[in-house]
């Protein structure tokens, strides 16, 4: 299993087009987790590039996708990364302003591990950033049931 391979360092990717965004996500995983080592993209071609340029021992433990993004969404993302072998086994977040049933079902199809509505503030996005980091996701039928995260 490609996660065996891994070396001690954990990394997570961050797919955003809003750089407001992307900078709230790094001081909240900073402040939670510092040595955690956080690439992040403005959109989901980078992400996908980024990714596909990997070695086996960066392979990201998570991937947090904003779902509306320019030039290539979330969803596409999600659907690409599940298609690639070295990538399928990855941990992905989908993460939205809203809670439309379409994106969470659609989300859910494509093999997301969670969908995330964004919290409003900065301690919201630390505790979820804190259930995420603790679950251990890895064949959890239980934690599946609780696939919308808000």
């Amino acid at each position: 299993m490609a996660l065996e391979k891994r070396n001690s360092q954990r990394y997570i990717f961050l797919a955003d087009d809003d750089s407001d965004d992307r900078d709230f996500f790094a001081d909240a995983m900073m402040e939670i987790q510092p040595d955690i080592i956080l690439k992040q993209a403005r959109d989901g071609m980078y992400l996908m590039e980024d990714l596909l340029k990997l070695s086996d021992t960066e392979i990201p433990e998570f991937i947090f996708l904003d779902i509306n993004m320019p030039r290539k969404s979330g969803l596409e993302c999600l659907e690409e990364i599940r298609s690639h072998e070295n990538l399928n086994h990855v941990s992905i977040i989908m993460l939205s302003t809203s809670s439309n049933p379409e994106n969470i079902d659609r989300s859910m199809e494509l093999g997301a591990t969670f969908y995330a509505v964004k919290p409003s503030s900065f301690e919201k996005l630390k505790s979820l950033l804190e259930a995420v980091l603790s679950v251990n996701l890895v064949g959890s039928i239980e934690e599946k049931k609780k696939f919308l995260l808000v």
